[in-house]
């Protein structure tokens, strides 16, 4: 397999500025005209369009790639949360000279809007106030829609976390069926997936260059649709992707000592030759920088689970930048080409992104009354934020149920402990508001900052999915070193009194480091600190990639030690899952028993949500295991219990809720059904009680914020109002039936 390339890609800085660099920053990238009139321009190079919030600071999306393109010269315009009900909206900066860069938000439009019972959320973290419905349904599609119908003949780039997770065809949860690539439906000219500064750069000079979009096929971290026949497509060794990955096997050799049909080359001298068998018997593979792996077409992945789990896992070999190869799948009369991930950032580059001159605050268009943002147009996902700093990218924990490396990679992606002191610094002396606590000094994951693989080659020739499942990887370097040289230099910074870590922690990993994990308690745990074993059964956490119950306990004895000695009462909060793929209905039950041995209530519970590109959502939708490879015969291909229905999922719920009385009865019904009956009683030793206090459907959590109040009775119906399932009022009794009782929200007799 080949490594890096040897020459390492143009850096971000290395461009030679667009000529209107002489405008200099602008205090907060424009969204309307005047705000581009009082900087001096005429027009924006680049019109960017997100469903969030315009907040910036280098948490936001939209913030990076502005600030970043601001950076290479050009002038970038936002067009946040617009009115999707016509174009109009987005004309208000005018017609961009470049390109519309368009993305959904932070988040999947479709997990933003709707829980994992596929219920409406009644807000939005990244909306002012929190309110809800400010951006549509599959927001990448319809933005690309709306600015195509503003000016037809401007190009439109997709990127962000919905546009990653969609590249290719994907199974979609909320529908319940495999979709298109989002770049199929939305039309759009180019997609850009991952964190995307050195494509949006390369894409933003090259159009400046007045080169036609059609032109860039040759970026890295982009996907883009071919027709049958281009031109541009020659060259290229295509290999089918039952070739990379045979059942059982990753890479299959070839024999040498199979024949090659001369008669068929003969007759087409064009052909692609995919074997070249020379006297010593050794095989010689085509360069994997010329290779294209051909999916199973989208018409047949649709309706076939088998060979969807097939290109789910196919796609997920091809995920390291050091060795990936391009991808092809048909979709119609045409192909979507997915080139390979783009290049890391190297630490130059990533002080470069988090330095540049983000105001660190939502736009002044959102300030409340009081010219400030802590009022009534608060954005939460802004609050949450406000006094971290994110330190690196990326995560190489591979859990199948998350969208960080489909979306960051497995590479670590470090800054420099100057940056991010330089960061600490800015943010207590601009920041307004701030009270000497930093909340949060982490990234994807706290603990994973300049940790990587102690060997370039070897880093650039893995396929592993994870660094750290089953095992960690003897070739992973887990010195946390670096990370506590910084986590004390931060802290004697004047005027810093307390930092804490918000991150999750990847708790494996810290055991390895007796020395962090006693720094860490010592000084950066406000009482709680949040880990995530996910399960305590084999079964799911297999599925999952996570490690045995048995490293929590070893982390939870040197958490417990290090509080002890340092005179404090701390505790553990460890999340679970319930109904992720390969989980048993035993499997909750001996988890709940777990959580009562140990003393834990469980107060936010997270139910499995199938996002689209991830491992363990090819689980759920095909019944295979595609870790272990994927067979169409039984015996050999490894079948995994799926958790579908409202009652089945509301039954693992409820088990992670053991403690909550309004789940008793469906949790007896269970265990009695399961032959556990014994676990239901009055002892210590019992999982339930076996009375039924009165419940009115309220909980009472030892944190007020978990509390869920009673549902509210439903008000009496004005005069002519209609009555649908919406409203949780019943049905309009209408004709005969009304005279046999009494009407609808009216007092009757009895």
């Amino acid at each position: 397999m080949s490594a890096l390339p040897a020459t390492p890609p143009k850096a971000l800085t290395a461009y030679r500025p667009f000529w209107a660099k002489r405008f200099g920053p602008a205090p907060f990238l424009p969204m309307s005209r005047q705000e581009m009139e009082q900087l001096g321009w005429d027009s924006c190079d680049i019109v960017i369009v997100t469903g969030d919030a315009y907040v910036d600071h280098p948490s936001f999306g939209m913030a990076v790639i502005g600030r970043t393109l601001e950076a290479q010269g050009f002038r970038v315009g936002i067009i946040a949360q617009p009115d999707w009900q016509s174009a109009d909206a987005f004309k208000a900066l005018g017609k961009p000279n470049l390109f519309f860069g368009v993305a959904a938000g932070n988040m999947d439009s479709m997990i933003n809007r709707y829980t994992a019972d596929r219920k409406i959320r009644s807000d939005d973290a990244y909306t002012p106030g929190g309110q809800g419905g400010r951006r549509p349904d599959r927001a990448t599609l319809v933005y690309t829609q709306r600015c195509q119908e503003a000016f037809k003949d401007v190009p439109v780039v997709i990127g962000g976390i919905e546009a990653s997770l969609r590249r290719i065809a994907h199974y979609d949860y909320w529908q319940d069926k495999v979709r298109r690539s989002v770049l199929v439906d939305s039309k759009a000219d180019l997609l850009c997936y991952g964190n995307a500064e050195r494509a949006i750069i390369e894409i933003a000079h090259r159009l400046a260059r007045r080169e036609p979009i059609e032109a860039l096929t040759d970026v890295r971290g982009t996907a883009f649709m071919r027709r049958t026949g281009d031109p541009t497509a020659e060259g290229w060794f295509e290999l089918d992707s039952t070739e990379v990955d045979r059942p059982g096997r990753i890479d299959e050799l070839i024999s040498p000592y199979q024949e090659i049909k001369q008669d068929a080359c003969a007759t087409e001298p064009d052909a692609p030759q995919p074997i070249r068998i020379h006297k010593t018997g050794r095989i010689t593979m085509p360069p994997r920088e010329r290779t294209v792996v051909r999916l199973p077409a989208y018409e047949v992945v649709k309706s076939d689970p088998v060979l969807y789990a097939h290109a789910n896992r196919v796609l997920h070999l091809e995920t390291n930048p050091g060795n990936a190869r391009a991808l092809v799948q048909r979709h119609g009369e045409r192909d979507l080409w997915i080139n390979p991930p783009p290049l890391p950032l190297s630490t130059p580059e990533m002080d470069h992104v988090f330095d540049l001159p983000y105001a660190r605050s939502p736009h002044p268009s959102y300030a409340d009354e009081h010219g400030g943002h802590d009022g009534a147009t608060k954005i939460p996902a802004w609050e949450m934020i406000r006094f971290s700093v994110n330190i690196m990218r990326g995560c190489f924990g591979g859990c199948t149920f998350c969208s960080i490396t489909e979306h960051e990679g497995r590479i670590i992606q470090s800054r420099s402990e100057d940056s991010v002191i330089r960061e600490i610094e800015e943010m207590r002396d601009k920041v307004k508001g701030f009270t000497g606590i930093v909340s949060d000094l982490g990234g994807p994951t706290a603990n994973m900052y300049r940790i990587g693989c102690k060997s370039p080659e070897i880093e650039a020739a893995c396929r592993k999915p994870s660094c750290v499942y089953p095992g960690i990887c003897p070739n992973l370097n887990t010195s946390h070193d670096p990370l506590i040289r910084m986590y004390r230099r931060a802290r004697a910074l004047p005027g810093v009194k307390k930092i804490l870590i918000g991150s999750g922690l990847r708790y494996d990993l810290a055991v390895q480091s007796p020395e962090y994990v006693k720094e860490l308690v010592t000084h950066h745990v406000g009482g709680y600190l949040k880990i995530a074993p996910e399960h305590t059964e084999a079964g799911p956490l297999s599925k999952m990639m996570k490690p045995g119950i048995g490293t929590y306990d070893r982390f939870k004895q040197m958490f417990e030690a290090a509080s002890a000695a340092a005179g404090k009462k701390q505790y553990l909060i460890p999340y679970f899952i319930a109904a992720h793929p390969g989980t048993r209905d035993e499997d909750m039950m001996n988890l709940a028993v777990w959580l009562k041995r140990n003393g834990f209530r469980a107060d936010q519970v997270q139910t499995f949500y199938p996002s689209p590109m991830a491992t363990a959502t090819a689980m759920y939708h095909s019944g295979l295991n595609p870790l272990k490879g994927i067979s169409r015969d039984e015996a050999r291909g490894e079948r995994v219990d799926i958790v579908r229905g409202e009652r089945r999922r509301r039954l693992h719920k409820a088990f992670l809720r053991y403690h909550d009385a309004n789940n008793w009865p469906l949790l007896r019904e269970a265990l009695k059904a399961m032959g556990r009956a014994d676990l239901i009683g009055n002892g210590r030793h019992h999982l339930i009680p076996s009375y039924q206090p009165l419940t009115d459907g309220s909980y009472d959590s030892a944190r007020r914020k978990n509390s869920t109040a009673a549902p509210a009775k439903p008000a009496t119906p004005r005069k002519g109002q209609l009555l649908t399932a919406h409203t949780g009022l019943p049905p309009r009794v209408t004709g005969a039936a009304r005279s046999g009782g009494p009407r609808p929200g009216k007092p009757g007799k009895r």
